[in-house]
Protein backbone atom coordinates (compact mmCIF):
# COMPACT_ATOMS: atom_id res chain seq x y z
CA UNK A 1 0.00 0.00 0.00
CA UNK A 2 1.32 3.31 -0.59
CA UNK A 3 2.68 5.38 2.37
CA UNK A 4 3.44 1.90 4.09
CA UNK A 5 6.75 1.18 3.45
CA UNK A 6 9.75 -1.14 5.12
CA UNK A 7 12.38 1.04 7.03
CA UNK A 8 14.51 -0.65 4.48
CA UNK A 9 12.59 0.54 1.41
CA UNK A 10 12.32 3.88 3.26
CA UNK A 11 16.14 4.22 2.94
CA UNK A 12 16.66 2.74 -0.21
CA UNK A 13 13.75 5.15 -2.35
CA UNK A 14 12.89 8.76 -1.99
CA UNK A 15 9.54 9.47 -0.93
CA UNK A 16 7.29 9.91 -3.86
CA UNK A 17 5.24 12.69 -3.93
CA UNK A 18 2.03 13.53 -6.13
CA UNK A 19 1.40 17.72 -6.12
CA UNK A 20 -1.54 19.45 -6.70
CA UNK A 21 -0.59 23.27 -7.35
CA UNK A 22 -1.44 25.80 -9.73
CA UNK A 23 1.46 28.52 -8.82
CA UNK A 24 4.66 27.39 -10.84
CA UNK A 25 6.76 29.09 -8.73
CA UNK A 26 5.79 27.50 -5.35
CA UNK A 27 6.19 23.96 -6.61
CA UNK A 28 9.72 24.70 -8.30
CA UNK A 29 10.48 25.94 -4.49
CA UNK A 30 9.10 23.03 -2.67
CA UNK A 31 10.86 20.37 -5.41
CA UNK A 32 14.29 22.05 -4.43
CA UNK A 33 13.25 21.96 -0.67
CA UNK A 34 11.90 18.13 -1.25
CA UNK A 35 14.73 16.79 -2.95
CA UNK A 36 17.00 18.29 -0.45
CA UNK A 37 15.41 16.09 2.31
CA UNK A 38 15.24 13.05 0.17
CA UNK A 39 12.00 13.44 -1.52
CA UNK A 40 11.23 13.22 -5.08
CA UNK A 41 8.10 15.03 -7.08
CA UNK A 42 6.41 12.49 -9.31
CA UNK A 43 3.88 14.67 -10.84
CA UNK A 44 2.46 17.67 -10.54
CA UNK A 45 -1.02 18.90 -11.43
CA UNK A 46 -3.72 21.50 -11.32
CA UNK A 47 -6.75 21.32 -9.19
CA UNK A 48 -9.27 20.71 -12.16
CA UNK A 49 -7.32 17.74 -12.75
CA UNK A 50 -8.72 14.24 -12.27
CA UNK A 51 -6.87 13.73 -8.91
CA UNK A 52 -8.29 9.84 -8.54
CA UNK A 53 -7.03 8.75 -11.84
CA UNK A 54 -3.57 10.57 -11.85
CA UNK A 55 -3.37 8.44 -8.14
CA UNK A 56 -4.40 5.29 -9.39
CA UNK A 57 -2.00 5.52 -12.19
CA UNK A 58 1.30 6.46 -9.98
CA UNK A 59 0.31 5.25 -6.68
CA UNK A 60 2.66 7.88 -4.70
CA UNK A 61 3.67 7.15 -1.22
CA UNK A 62 2.48 11.11 -0.10
CA UNK A 63 -0.24 13.39 -1.85
CA UNK A 64 0.31 17.64 -0.81
CA UNK A 65 -2.25 19.77 -2.00
CA UNK A 66 -1.37 23.77 -2.31
CA UNK A 67 -3.77 25.56 -2.74
CA UNK A 68 -5.22 29.29 -2.00
CA UNK A 69 -8.39 27.80 -0.60
CA UNK A 70 -9.77 24.20 -0.41
CA UNK A 71 -12.34 23.44 -3.04
CA UNK A 72 -14.78 20.94 -3.40
CA UNK A 73 -14.06 19.12 -5.96
CA UNK A 74 -10.79 18.46 -4.53
CA UNK A 75 -11.97 17.16 -1.23
CA UNK A 76 -14.17 14.99 -2.69
CA UNK A 77 -11.28 13.30 -5.08
CA UNK A 78 -9.65 13.09 -1.68
CA UNK A 79 -12.89 11.00 -0.25
CA UNK A 80 -12.54 8.97 -3.18
CA UNK A 81 -8.88 8.12 -2.53
CA UNK A 82 -8.85 7.69 1.11
CA UNK A 83 -11.92 4.83 0.30
CA UNK A 84 -9.78 3.25 -3.08
CA UNK A 85 -6.54 3.88 -2.63
CA UNK A 86 -5.62 5.46 0.56
CA UNK A 87 -2.39 7.04 0.87
CA UNK A 88 -1.30 10.13 3.29
CA UNK A 89 -2.53 13.61 1.79
CA UNK A 90 -1.15 16.75 3.68
CA UNK A 91 -3.08 19.99 2.44
CA UNK A 92 -1.49 23.89 2.76
CA UNK A 93 -4.07 26.56 2.11
CA UNK A 94 -3.95 30.26 2.30
CA UNK A 95 -7.27 30.93 4.09
CA UNK A 96 -10.10 28.17 5.47
CA UNK A 97 -12.81 28.04 8.54
CA UNK A 98 -13.82 25.55 10.56
CA UNK A 99 -16.35 23.84 8.42
CA UNK A 100 -13.99 23.57 5.65
CA UNK A 101 -11.29 21.45 7.95
CA UNK A 102 -13.63 19.43 8.99
CA UNK A 103 -14.54 18.27 5.65
CA UNK A 104 -10.61 17.83 4.49
CA UNK A 105 -10.18 15.79 7.69
CA UNK A 106 -13.52 13.62 7.15
CA UNK A 107 -12.01 13.42 3.24
CA UNK A 108 -9.02 11.60 4.91
CA UNK A 109 -6.61 14.14 4.86
CA UNK A 110 -3.61 13.76 7.33
CA UNK A 111 -2.18 17.06 7.97
CA UNK A 112 -3.75 20.49 7.33
CA UNK A 113 -2.23 23.54 7.47
CA UNK A 114 -3.32 26.90 7.14
CA UNK A 115 -1.08 30.08 6.35
CA UNK A 116 0.11 28.36 2.89
CA UNK A 117 3.52 26.31 2.18
CA UNK A 118 6.83 27.21 3.45
CA UNK A 119 9.05 24.84 1.64
CA UNK A 120 11.25 24.83 4.87
CA UNK A 121 8.38 23.04 7.10
CA UNK A 122 7.35 20.64 4.16
CA UNK A 123 9.38 18.16 5.47
CA UNK A 124 8.33 17.74 9.24
CA UNK A 125 4.85 17.81 8.49
CA UNK A 126 4.98 15.14 5.80
CA UNK A 127 6.27 12.95 8.43
CA UNK A 128 3.55 13.87 10.84
CA UNK A 129 1.34 13.09 8.43
CA UNK A 130 2.74 9.84 7.47
CA UNK A 131 3.13 8.60 10.98
CA UNK A 132 -0.60 9.71 11.54
CA UNK A 133 -1.72 8.24 8.44
CA UNK A 134 -0.52 4.74 9.29
CA UNK A 135 -1.56 5.39 13.02
CA UNK A 136 -5.38 5.96 11.21
CA UNK A 137 -4.88 2.83 8.94
CA UNK A 138 -3.77 0.07 11.95
CA UNK A 139 -6.75 1.73 13.80
CA UNK A 140 -9.21 1.13 10.33
CA UNK A 141 -7.87 -2.36 10.28
CA UNK A 142 -8.42 -2.93 14.03
CA UNK A 143 -11.81 -1.85 13.68
CA UNK A 144 -12.31 -4.18 10.45
CA UNK A 145 -11.17 -7.02 12.01
CA UNK A 146 -13.46 -6.28 15.50
CA UNK A 147 -16.29 -6.04 13.49
CA UNK A 148 -15.54 -9.21 11.06
CA UNK A 149 -15.23 -11.44 14.08
CA UNK A 150 -18.59 -10.04 15.42
CA UNK A 151 -20.31 -10.70 11.98
CA UNK A 152 -18.90 -14.21 12.05
CA UNK A 153 -19.92 -15.18 16.01
CA UNK A 154 -22.97 -13.83 15.13
CA UNK A 155 -22.83 -16.54 12.47
CA UNK A 156 -22.34 -19.09 14.47
CA UNK A 157 -24.47 -18.71 17.15
CA UNK A 158 -27.23 -18.86 14.42
CA UNK A 159 -25.97 -22.27 13.49
CA UNK A 160 -25.75 -23.13 17.16
CA UNK A 161 -29.40 -22.44 17.60
CA UNK A 162 -30.28 -24.23 14.60
CA UNK A 163 -28.61 -27.13 15.66
CA UNK A 164 -29.82 -27.45 19.34
CA UNK A 165 -33.21 -26.77 17.82
CA UNK A 166 -33.29 -29.27 15.29
CA UNK A 167 -31.15 -32.24 17.27
CA UNK A 168 -32.06 -31.25 21.07
CA UNK A 169 -28.12 -30.85 21.96
CA UNK A 170 -27.09 -28.55 24.33
CA UNK A 171 -24.75 -25.24 23.42
CA UNK A 172 -21.71 -27.45 24.01
CA UNK A 173 -22.36 -30.00 21.91
CA UNK A 174 -23.77 -27.89 19.01
CA UNK A 175 -20.70 -26.06 18.96
CA UNK A 176 -18.63 -29.10 19.16
CA UNK A 177 -20.45 -30.93 16.18
CA UNK A 178 -19.58 -27.52 14.18
CA UNK A 179 -15.83 -27.88 14.84
CA UNK A 180 -15.94 -31.61 14.32
CA UNK A 181 -17.66 -30.56 10.77
CA UNK A 182 -14.52 -27.78 10.29
CA UNK A 183 -11.96 -30.14 10.84
CA UNK A 184 -13.15 -32.92 9.51
CA UNK A 185 -14.15 -30.69 5.68
CA UNK A 186 -10.71 -28.58 6.29
CA UNK A 187 -12.86 -25.23 6.77
CA UNK A 188 -13.31 -22.72 8.64
CA UNK A 189 -15.83 -22.73 11.54
CA UNK A 190 -17.80 -19.55 10.06
CA UNK A 191 -17.99 -21.71 6.38
CA UNK A 192 -19.60 -24.59 7.92
CA UNK A 193 -21.82 -22.49 9.85
CA UNK A 194 -22.79 -20.39 7.06
CA UNK A 195 -23.42 -24.06 5.10
CA UNK A 196 -25.46 -24.80 8.16
CA UNK A 197 -27.67 -21.86 7.51
CA UNK A 198 -28.06 -21.30 4.00
CA UNK A 199 -28.88 -25.29 4.05
CA UNK A 200 -31.92 -24.36 6.81
CA UNK A 201 -33.02 -22.31 4.91
CA UNK A 202 -33.51 -24.51 1.79
CA UNK A 203 -35.69 -26.68 3.94
CA UNK A 204 -37.93 -24.02 5.14
CA UNK A 205 -38.50 -22.95 1.11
Amino acid sequence: MAGERSSTDAIAQPLRVLLVDEDSRRVAALEASLQETGCRIVAVIGPEDDLVERVRAIAPDVIIVDLDSPRRDTLESMRAITRDQPCPIVMFVDSSDERMIEQAIGAGVSAYVIDGLNAKRVKPILDVAIAQFKRYQALRQELERAKTALEERKVIERAKGILMEQKRLSEEDAYQMLRRLAMDQNKRLVDIAQGLITYAQILRQ
